[in-house]
């Protein structure tokens, strides 16, 4: 019998706790580690509908990027979605797990899987926080070469990869050689990916200035959007979850989109 504690242990050998962040908020969220598990849902977010999806699955797990439990709740009640969501996975007794910056700086996690989308060759961490025991470095952000190519034809081949429905972008004047990723709200990064010799950074969640100070700085700075480039982390997941335990159903939900539309 496969349990919740089994899934959770297998996922900490992919995400080590030690690698989050400190502030974040990882592991198990909600339901029980001795909760025998026979399918799993897996997702980026784990929104209401996610929630509801693997109730009408008869999932007794969902496994996301994200927390279900970010900041501390003041109440858990149905006027909010966070609370129906929550209380959809008590009904039914499925239990929560996540792996947010841990899955994000740890080797073949959400910027590696990033990088090898985008299709970059010689990939490497940028300033790495450590190493593993097998003496390979992890960390925030990645690096790699591409062939060169200008900018425009570089922001379709992100667009076209990412299955993004629009781009936000400042060019730095430069071609396209050296591109660095940092899945989700990473543009804080830029210093580091110019100090390694990048000319173009691909991330999310840029604010207004940051697309300034790239310019300023001659880095072209494209946003594909937060889910858009954490997601192709998810079918990842899904696999090396059912190659671990193939006795367990594994599903990638699919109803979970980004709502972020462009008009």
């Amino acid at each position: 019998m496969t349990t919740v504690a089994d899934i959770l242990k297998f996922l900490e050998t992919l995400a080590p706790r030690d690698m989050k962040m400190s502030w974040d908020n990882v592991g198990l969220l909600c339901g029980s580690r001795t909760a025998a598990v026979t399918k799993v849902l897996v997702a980026l977010d784990p929104f209401e509908h996610v929630c509801r999806e693997a109730a009408d699955w008869g999932a007794e797990l969902i496994v996301t990027h994200h927390p279900l439990i970010f900041k501390p709740l003041p109440n858990v009640t149905d006027e909010t979605s966070i609370g129906r969501g929550i209380m959809v996975l008590c009904r039914s007794g499925i239990s929560a797990v996540n792996a947010h910056t841990n899955l994000d700086q740890a080797p073949g996690g959400v910027n590696d899987v990033l990088a090898r989308t985008l299709g970059l060759r010689d990939i490497q961490v940028i300033a790495p926080c450590g190493t593993t025991e097998e003496g390979e470095p992890w960390g925030l952000l990645r690096m790699g070469d591409v062939k060169e190519q200008s900018l425009e034809d570089f922001l379709a081949a992100v667009k076209e990869k990412l299955g993004c429905e629009g781009l936000r972008y400042v060019s730095g004047g430069k071609m396209v050689r050296k591109v660095a990723v940092g899945g989700g709200s990473c543009a804080d990064g830029m210093l580091d990916a110019l100090a390694a010799g990048c000319d173009t950074f691909v991330t999310a969640d840029v604010k207004y200035n940051q697309f300034w100070d790239a310019y300023d700085l001659g880095l072209n700075l494209i946003d594909a959007g937060h889910f858009h480039t954490e997601n192709p982390v998810v079918a990842v997941l899904a696999e090396k979850i059912a190659a671990a335990f193939p006795n367990v159903e594994v599903k990638i939900s699919q109803k979970h989109r980004d709502h972020m539309k462009f008009y």
